[in-house]
Parts: structure tokens; sequence; C-alpha cells
């Protein structure tokens, strides 16, 4: 009993800063509130050690020669991406209706389309890039509800503020694990879409090249688009301008070969993307550790 009133507190205590930051901004304009969040959190990843020492370690896997200064300041970029992109699902019934901020392309539409049309499921490939919500807003406004796959988090508080800003933007929402791969199976089979963000490190995943090093990599979506001849359609949402509006970039589907060629194809993809805009992916996953 003590442990469990002792646990609880730590989740208030760790849950409180964002709350405040939540509660404070709750009145202005959805642009400045995510803005302000995003503000705070490139500040506390430029001043908080901790984390600016785990930011730097990971970035320089990468990018070994980038100045100290380039790197600091890339460093307050994600955090702004991050808080913004955080806001926002937080708020993700808000944000799906701002469809006017989302500029769509790419002829993974096209495909998606088709698919929907045919009466087939899909998987859509993401990573923790931009804001990733976007293109999901864009699917479920074309009358393609896609649902999500998700790590559920150990806070209490996060966990029940994150699962309903996710839910908000399509259904079903399936944890990691056996229970929810069954489920997904089903939706998939039933004609269901779904995003997965496959930038996360899997244990029991292949290791596979990711900028440039090996990363223990999940082949389970494009296992599952080969047993059931499903598109697997990478699709990035890019933050621009004053980072409100968004390029929605759905990109072809990757051929259908076997597993560890679609997954390196999707690695290759988002690597690119994030050599173009090393700001907007999250490089606090601990990508490579273990490999």
């Amino acid at each position: 009993m003590l442990l469990r009133s002792v646990k609880s507190a730590w989740h208030h205590v760790r849950y409180l800063p964002l709350w405040s930051a939540l509660a404070y901004s709750r009145r202005r304009a959805f642009e400045l509130r995510s803005r302000a969040l995003g503000t705070a959190v490139g500040e506390v990843m430029r001043w908080f050690p901790p984390a600016r020492r785990r930011f730097s370690r990971e970035v320089r896997r990468v990018f070994p020669d980038m100045p100290r200064a380039e790197r600091m300041a890339l460093c307050r970029g994600m955090g702004r991406n991050m808080g913004q992109t955080l806001f926002e699902i937080y708020h993700n019934a808000e944000f799906q209706i701002r469809q006017d901020k989302f500029h769509v392309s790419g002829p993974g539409l096209a495909a998606l389309r088709q698919a929907r049309t045919e009466g087939k499921g899909a998987i859509i490939v993401s990573g923790h890039f931009g804001q990733w919500e976007a293109v999901r807003a864009v699917l479920k406004a074309e009358g393609m509800e896609t649902g999500a796959v998700y790590r559920p988090q150990t806070n209490r508080h996060y966990q029940r503020r994150l699962f309903a800003g996710i839910e908000a933007g399509g259904k079903p929402i399936l944890a990691t694990g056996r229970i929810g791969t069954k489920a997904l199976v089903r939706h998939l089979r039933g004609g269901g879409f779904i995003a997965v963000l496959l930038d996360e490190k899997h244990p029991d995943g292949v290791p596979l090249p990711f900028l440039g090093r090996p990363a223990l990599t999940s082949l389970s979506p494009a296992h599952l688009a080969l047993k059931f001849g499903l598109p697997m359609v990478p699709a990035y949402g890019i933050r621009t301008g004053d980072g409100s509006e968004f390029s929605v970039e759905f990109e072809a589907p990757i051929a259908h070969t076997d597993s560890l060629s679609m997954t390196q194809a999707f690695n290759d993809s988002l690597s690119a993307r994030i050599r173009s805009h090393p700001d907007q992916w999250y490089w606090m996953l601990r990508r490579w550790q273990g490999t």
C-alpha cells in the first residue's frame, strides 16, 4: 500500500510541469498554445543537462562532426517540435478539424484510396518525425479512418491523456504485445487501416541500417503486408512555415519483395527525411542502444 502511494505521488510530481504548462495557456488560440509549449520544451532541452547530454550522445552517432553550436540549435529545435507535437496530440480532436493546415501530396494516397475501394486494409508506416498525427487527420477526413499501434505509458496521467488524444485521431488503438497483435491481424483482415511508428527499438527485431548505423527494427508490418497482400505506405507530416502548417506526403507503396528488403526500404525513406529535417525527429528514442 505504501509503495503504491509513493508511486502515485511520483506520477503526480512528474506530470505537474506539463499540466501546469497546458493549464497556463488554456485560453489562448490553438497556434499560440502549441507554440508556447514548444518553446517551453525547447528551453528544457537547452538547459536541462541530462536531456541535453542524452540528445548530444545520439546526434553524435549520426553527425559526429557537427559543431557544438549547431548541435545545441538542433537540440532546441527538436524540443520545440516535440512540445508542439505533444500539445497537438493532447488536443487531437481540435487538431483534426484544421484541414486547411494540411497540404497533401504523393502517390501513396491514391494507392490507399484504391485499397479502400477494393475493401482491403492498409499499413501506413511512419516515425516520430514532424507531426505524424497529421497523416491520420488527412486519412480520417478522406473517410479512411486509421487506427494506431501505441506503447502504453508507465505514468497513469500521461497514459490517460495520451491514449485519449491518440484515440481521437482514429480507432482502434492497439497496445503493443501479443493481445494487440492478434487484434491488429483481425483489423487488417477485415479491411481496416492501421498506422505504425516503425522507428522505435524492438528487442526482438532485426539489426538493419538506419541513419548509417544498425538498429533493431521490427519486421512485423512488412510480414503482415506480404501475408495479406496489403499496401505498405510510408507517410510523413512535415512542419512548414511557423510550425502550424504541414506538408503531408504519402510516398508510393513499398514494393512487395521480402520483409527484410521492405523494412530496409522504410528505414532508408525515414533516414532521408531526417537528414533533410533533423530537428523534426525525436532523437531521444535510444534507437541504437544495445545494437
